[in-house]
């Protein structure tokens, strides 16, 4: 009796230790689950340890290893967003399927007039052509962007600036720009006809292809990489300044000509990584013509910054001593003085003494060798500027209107 009582005490034993055990079992998957969720989040790419670079005799081999470090991407809300982890073919048959709703490449009765508004707009005089590009909707175009184009006419009032845009060629995008219009300032915003645009250059057969649904746009929203392109093609088709619109100007840019910056340089003062946030390049020069026929020959829509900032340092890193070119590589300071992960000090008001000796010494610095600074919107957009910080000193010194500068 005790013994049959002991053995089913036994079993019930054993089946509530396998119970418990299969339970631990499915939370520890979960939780390993939920834990790659969160190291790499859908639409994220991964967050790549951040190497140290010595001196290399293989250029291509350190620019490779450099592509592997990438800012950190979040995908837009938006309802032409490639999917995501699927084949080539497969996201091919939904960009065909979708083609008609990719507005921006298809051509309109507004972009076709294009070339003649901006015969028009630039006719009436301008000492510096500078270019931007705005591919959000005409509501995102906010406080930060406005400060952008203040800073340029602060540094350029006789300066002209277009805006190719079609959110912002609008009444909304307008009544945004009305302010520096009515106060004499030379700004437009221009439906970008890309047909015409990339016309004659190596990008025109890639951009057929593309509007046939031949090519896989990859799984970064495809308005992002053409705006790599197109600020290439507008240089190319008409020469100037391009811009980002997260760059304040601190100075007049007419001293410079034919010029990229450095975002990072080693200790030698070797650049090893260059951007496309401000480009300033005369009409049809080789430079340019080179990255736009890299951009289509090697056009890949899965990795960030592969047909923009590692673009232009893939093309660099090959010619940049071959005469020819005849272009210059500006360092660090120039125009990308604070890195992406560091920008978040440049929006702080100093708390204490050796805070506001910092800010004094970093605003003494930017007055010498820099001509603007990237405030790389991605990752600082949700800051505050705080009042006394270096950004809000900044911005009170080369705004024109100095409303609302501290806001988030």
């Amino acid at each position: 009796m005790n013994s049959s009582l002991f053995s089913t005490i036994s079993l019930a034993t054993v089946l509530s230790l396998i119970l418990l055990a299969s339970s631990i079992f499915s939370n520890l998957s979960l939780h390993s689950v939920a834990f790659e969720s969160k190291k790499h989040p859908p639409g994220f790419p991964p967050r790549s340890t951040h190497k140290q670079f010595k001196s290399s005799s293989s250029p291509k081999l350190l620019l490779s290893l450099k592509e592997e470090i990438q800012e950190p991407y979040v995908r837009d809300p938006d309802p032409l967003l490639p999917p995501i982890n699927v084949t080539a073919e497969e996201r091919i048959v939904w960009f065909k399927e979708n083609l008609p709703e990719f507005k921006i490449i298809h051509s309109s009765v507004l972009t076709r007039k294009f070339a003649s508004r901006a015969q028009e707009f630039f006719n009436g005089g301008c000492e510096v052509r500078f270019f931007m590009t705005w591919i959000s909707p005409v509501r995102a175009f906010g406080y930060r962007e406005l400060l952008t184009l203040e800073s340029v006419f602060k540094a350029h009032p006789f300066g002209c600036v277009m805006i190719l845009s079609a959110s912002m060629d609008s009444r909304q995008g307008s009544q945004l720009l009305k302010p520096l219009v009515d106060s004499g300032y030379r700004v437009a915003a221009v439906s970008p006809d890309l047909s015409f645009l990339f016309k004659d250059t190596p990008a025109e057969s890639w951009f057929n292809e593309l509007k046939k649904g031949n090519v896989d746009p990859g799984e970064i929203p495809l308005a992002q990489n053409l705006s790599n392109l197109l600020r290439l093609a507008v240089l190319y088709k008409y020469g100037g300044i391009y811009l980002d619109t997260d760059v304040i100007v601190l100075k007049k840019f007419s001293a410079l000509r034919n010029t990229i910056g450095a975002q990072a340089a080693d200790e030698n003062g070797n650049w090893n990584r260059l951007n496309n946030a401000v480009l300033v390049f005369d009409k049809k020069h080789p430079l340019i013509y080179k990255f736009i026929q890299e951009f289509a020959l090697t056009f890949d829509g899965n990795k960030w910054g592969h047909n923009g900032p590692y673009l232009v340092s893939r093309v660099v890193s090959r010619i940049e001593r071959r005469p020819e070119y005849n272009f210059t590589v500006l360092p660090p300071i120039a125009f990308y003085p604070v890195d992406w992960i560091r920008i978040s000090g440049f929006f702080r008001r100093p708390e204490n003494l050796a805070a506001s000796k910092w800010v004094a010494a970093k605003l003494r610095q930017l007055s010498g060798e820099t001509f603007a600074i990237h405030l790389w919107n991605r990752q600082s957009s949700s800051f505050k500027i705080e009042e006394g910080s270096v950004v809000g000193r900044l911005i009170s010194y080369r705004c024109l209107f100095c409303k609302q500068s501290y806001s988030s």
